[in-house]
């Protein structure tokens, strides 16, 4: 991202197999507080989305400002009451708090993704080297049995000459 001219603001790298929600708060955080003290207008994150094994597809996503579509649901549902609630502390409290455990979550299933791609890719790799070596293993041994029965043959037929001489 960097050689693209992107302006990376955190990373996490080497987060192993498993990753731990708490590798990623602190990138989250830096993020989260970038935008909010408004050095950055937008926030993106870039992962492989795992469709299949035998598929991944690079993703460029908008994490903040979050859109209203994210949060759309397929069907609108019809409103037969109208709640009111009270929250403790203030709403606005309670929201940016929500937001925060969204963008992480967010972040945790792009990162899971991510490495579901990757060992995805290394599987299928791994499946044709398999191959290939089978393949390998195939053809030597077809040429060590025929070069196996051409000094058989030869050594007969000095046999036989030999034989034949006498």
């Amino acid at each position: 991202m960097r050689r693209n001219g992107a302006k990376v603001i955190s990373s996490a790298i080497a987060l192993g197999d498993t990753p731990h929600l708490e590798q990623l708060i602190g990138p989250i955080k830096v993020m989260i507080d970038a935008y909010v003290a408004g050095e950055v207008d937008e926030v993106h994150i870039v992962y492989t989305r795992f469709i299949n094994t035998m598929k991944q597809e690079p993703v460029i996503e908008q994490l903040l400002p979050l859109s209203s579509e994210a949060f759309e649901p397929a069907q609108k549902p019809a409103r037969t009451h109208n709640w009111e609630y009270l929250y403790e502390p203030d709403a606005q409290t309670v929201i940016d708090d929500l937001m925060n455990r969204y963008v992480e979550a967010l972040v945790y299933q792009a990162v899971s993704e991510n490495i579901a791609s990757e060992q995805a890719a290394r599987m299928v790799a791994m499946k044709a080297a398999t191959d290939n070596a089978d393949n390998v293993i195939g053809s030597l041994q077809l040429l060590y049995n025929k070069t196996r029965q051409a000094a058989i043959t030869k050594e007969l037929s000095e046999i036989v000459g030999g034989a034949a001489a006498v």
